[in-house]
């Protein structure tokens, strides 16, 4: 009897602007820049490794590699929310809303990973560079990148069969899209092992790879310190100043969002301005930062810049 009173859920309701009416211009001009730079720039980054032969090394298939990731990250959430700010109750299909969630949670866990991976690139590029290439040679980083698919796609995995399958009618989200916090909240069955299960995997996903980059930096900046020359500190800031700034970024908002106590609110489902905005930050913000962090403050990335502008130019 009481399966049979139960609404099924075909569609999520989306409100995450709807306090705020006024906003929505405002909202959607951000956004259109935020999303054109991001598909400009991380296309220009991922061309630009593929087309000059000086960028085919284990660095800039790393960066190449995070550009793809955030050109997905970036499509796979912001047309939608586009289209969302003319329309007065956005709504978005079950099926889509479970595809625009995992495939969110697979990248950003991949990205967790490679911007480790990148920092213990650069470290062999500054404390080994005479032994660099048999380091990070190909093989090596082929099968760094297949182990961070393997174990992202893995926890995505779990949180799919943990995955809530009754709802009750309740399909209203606090939010400019999908994400799983929200998700969890609206289901009507018991998600205690599901929620237990996405606060661990916060931790395992988010602190092992940090403290990495951490350790990674610090053994670096050692390194650094007994270099002599100015030239040889030059070099080593040029090396990771682009780096520590995406990772700064990308960790921080990662971190106030999924590892902040979790309060409770009297809706149930209500999530604050703040929750939104940090949201904000690494699903559009971030992917938009990268590349013009990378392309700005790396002398390769704009001497293969000017580089092709001149083959061009010459044909």
């Amino acid at each position: 009897m009481g399966a049979s009173n139960e609404t099924m859920v075909t569609e999520f309701i989306l409100i995450g602007l709807s306090d705020h009416p006024n906003a929505q211009p405002v909202f959607f001009g951000f956004l259109l820049v935020a999303y054109l730079i991001s598909v400009l720039g991380n296309g220009f980054i991922i061309m630009l490794s593929i087309a000059d032969p000086q960028l085919h090394t284990p660095m800039y298939f790393f960066l190449c590699t995070l550009s793809s990731i955030d050109l997905i990250v970036t499509n796979n959430v912001v047309p939608e929310m586009l289209v969302h700010c003319f329309i007065h109750r956005p709504t978005i299909s079950f099926s889509r809303c479970l595809t625009q969630m995992y495939i969110g949670l697979l990248l950003i866990v991949t990205e967790c990973i490679l911007l480790a991976i990148m920092a213990y690139d650069r470290f062999a590029a500054i404390c080994q560079p005479l032994h660099y290439m048999q380091i990070m040679s190909w093989k090596f980083c082929i099968c760094l990148l297949v182990l961070a698919l393997s174990f992202s796609s893995r926890m995505t995995l779990i949180n799919v069969l943990l995955q809530p399958t009754d709802f009750c009618g309740r399909n209203i989200m606090d939010h400019f899209g999908c994400e799983l916090e929200q998700f969890l909240k609206l289901s009507c069955s018991d998600t205690h092992t599901s929620e237990l299960f996405m606060h661990v995997s916060g931790l395992i996903i988010l602190i092992p790879p940090f403290g990495c980059i951490v350790v990674t930096y610090v053994r670096i900046g050692l390194a650094v310190l007994r270099i002599r020359s100015t030239e040889g500190h030059k070099k080593a800031f040029s090396t990771c100043s682009s780096h520590l700034a995406v990772v700064s970024i990308f960790y921080g908002t990662i971190m106030i969002m999924y590892l902040k106590p979790q309060g409770t609110s009297p809706q149930g489902t209500s999530v604050s301005d703040k929750d939104k905005l940090i949201s904000l930050m690494y699903g559009v913000l971030t992917p938009m930062l990268n590349p013009l962090i990378y392309s700005l403050r790396n002398r390769d990335v704009k001497g293969a810049f000017w580089k092709l502008i001149g083959r061009k130019m010459s044909e």
